[in-house]
């Protein structure tokens, strides 16, 4: 196999400007196809509601939610499902035991509770986000749950069931408030290290008085009352522990009030580095100095703050390369009142806000963001952007007549080149619906070759959004096996060939708002009917060139032997 440095000397060459930039000449118009989102989780068996826990007293631990997330748990090839839940607060009792829950997926359109027999139901945690990731290479993915006060790791024991190791692995995160987690391999030591989110130092005792003093006028309050709390890196010994290195790696320096995570390379250098959503405060954009530290190079690269230098209410966010030119841009959610920032790429390490010059602008200035995707939601190539919305305040109308609590969801579909068109009210009326949403995960859960939305929503009954036309354009879906590199091949670098259209994608870590979405790299095709090759760089260094990739499959690749039989059996869905 070729070396990486022999693969980017080659890809310059052939591609030229950037680094696997698209050749203007080959970006035809994307091919619109007619799309439909349809909410299936009543008829699939999905009975998961969220307790928002909520009083009188507004704990601001309330307002949060809680996220949901992906995982093929029994390596069936079917992707399962894992909705967090939150628990009982000195103030309140709920009227049922809670725990979060995991959903097996029966390849029939159905999904079983499974929590009791798995023994992952998380109960007595007032859980958060999820991560998903296989830290000890054994083909079967882990499962780390955060929440306020502590967090746990779930190791898979790939049996169907799941064994509390928090203890002895060293990564409850104690006394931290944890939002959103991620696996990366950030020393390429071939091991999955964990980076946790955490956010402010509230407790029961600090909860003060928000808003005005009358009935009903009572509100969360502002996290400028509040100090943050900072980041958590957990280094993988390869032993079944880690070590704290927060400190030592730089990336627990600086007070954060981290809510949202993405783990990829942004500078192309072949090192995952990390970019983190804060709630009013500068996001981070820590660069990684490939000897086990990172570099804070938040306010030099222009992702800390607005185009105006705002510090607005990040939370969701996510990376991806939305002009073709293989360089991977960040988009952030914020609240009402504020602009979901669009950041690109500028190949020198820093980024400019492109919000109104991609076409996003104000058309979500009354939604109150708070997580989103990116996602090829109509197999087009280009890569779209799903925003699920919801106020924090559930009594916002009192404060802004214009604003509700519950909000419709948001998707801007990409016309080519980063150029975005808000096209919600085509996506049916599920989609449109009014929720308080929370967390938000993508899979192709069905295997027909489309994106699907788990939805977790505050105090709601969760949703799960079948997607209804988009295998109508080609697509590919890679499901990687690490072997010299780590097992998920988390960030690994793929690059498509079709008809003389080049698509770039990572295996990222983190992946937006206290959720994970699917572990496979989906590619859409839109009309094209071939693969002229698959290009992979694996976190190893290692290259490979497939040639002769199918359409319209799902396909396993193993790390120096190509393609290799995995079955991903496809789902006809009841309902």
């Amino acid at each position: 196999m070729p070396s990486r440095r022999r693969f980017l000397k080659r890809s310059l060459a052939a591609w030229g400007g950037g680094w696997l930039a698209l050749p203007r000449g080959l970006a035809a118009a994307p091919v619109s196809v007619p799309v439909r989102y349809t909410n299936i989780a009543r008829a699939a068996g999905i009975t998961f509601q969220q307790d928002a826990t909520a009083t009188e007293q507004k704990y601001y631990l309330e307002t949060m939610g809680t996220g949901c997330g992906w995982i093929d748990y029994d390596q069936n090839g079917l992707m399962d499902l894992f909705y967090v839940q939150s628990a009982a607060t000195d103030i309140y009792t709920p009227p049922r035991p809670l725990r979060s829950t995991l959903f097996r997926n029966n390849g029939d359109g159905t999904f079983t509770d499974v929590t009791e027999q798995a023994g992952c139901a998380a109960a007595g945690l007032y859980g958060q986000g999820l991560a998903v990731g296989d830290y000890d290479n054994d083909g079967y993915p882990d499962l780390y749950v955060t929440g306020y006060g502590r967090s746990i790791l779930y190791h898979n024991n790939g049996n169907g069931t799941f064994t509390d190791v928090t203890a002895q692995a060293g990564v409850e995160n104690a006394g931290g408030w944890g939002t959103s987690a991620g696996w990366f391999d950030y020393d390429k030591d071939g091991r999955l290290d964990l980076l946790v989110c955490n956010y402010i130092e509230w407790t029961p005792r600090n909860n003060i008085w928000c808003g005005e003093h009358r009935p009903g006028y009572r509100a969360y309050c502002h996290p400028d009352n509040y100090k943050g709390q900072k980041l958590k890196l957990y280094h993988n010994n390869g032993d079944g522990t880690f070590t704290d290195v927060s400190e030592r790696s730089g990336v627990g320096v600086p007070e954060a009030k981290g809510m949202g995570v993405v783990l990829a390379d942004l500078n192309n250098d072949g090192w995952t580095d990390i970019v983190i959503a804060n709630d009013t405060w500068p996001n981070f954009l820590f660069l990684n100095q490939k000897d086990g530290t990172f570099k804070d190079v938040s306010f030099i690269s222009g992702i800390a703050a607005s185009e105006d230098g705002k510090y607005e209410a990040g939370m969701g966010i996510d990376a991806a390369d939305v002009d073709g030119d293989g360089w991977l841009d960040v988009y952030i959610t914020h609240l009402d009142f504020e602009l979901n920032r669009l950041y690109h790429n500028n190949h020198d390490g820093t980024f400019d806000d492109v919000t109104y010059a991609s076409g996003i602008g104000n058309k979500a200035i009354f939604l109150s963001g708070v997580t989103m995707k990116f996602l090829d939601y109509d197999n087009d190539g280009w890569m779209d952007i799903c925003q699920v919305n919801g106020a924090m305040l559930d009594n916002i109308n009192l404060y802004h007549s214009e604003v509700t609590y519950k909000e419709p969801k948001l998707m801007f579909r990409n016309l080519g080149r980063g150029r975005f068109d808000k096209v919600s009210e085509q996506l049916g009326p599920d989609f449109l619906t009014p929720r308080a949403g929370r967390g938000l995960a993508v899979a192709d859960f069905d295997n027909d070759g489309d994106l699907d939305l788990a939805v977790n929503n505050r105090g709601e009954a969760a949703e799960l959004l079948r997607n209804d036309g988009a295998n109508a354009n080609n697509w590919l879906q890679v499901f990687l096996i690490g072997t010299k590199s780590n097992r998920d091949g988390v960030g690994a670098v793929l690059k498509l060939s079709s008809e003389g259209f080049v698509q770039v994608r990572q295996r990222q870590g983190g992946m937006g708002y206290m959720s994970a979405s699917d572990p496979r790299v989906h590619f859409g095709l839109g009309r094209r009917r071939s693969i002229e090759s698959l290009e992979i760089v694996w976190p190893s260094g290692a290259v490979e060139r497939l040639e002769k990739v199918p359409v319209n499959e799902i396909i396993a690749v193993q790390e120096g032997a190509g393609i290799v039989p995995k079955r991903f059996p496809k789902v006809t869905v009841k309902g």
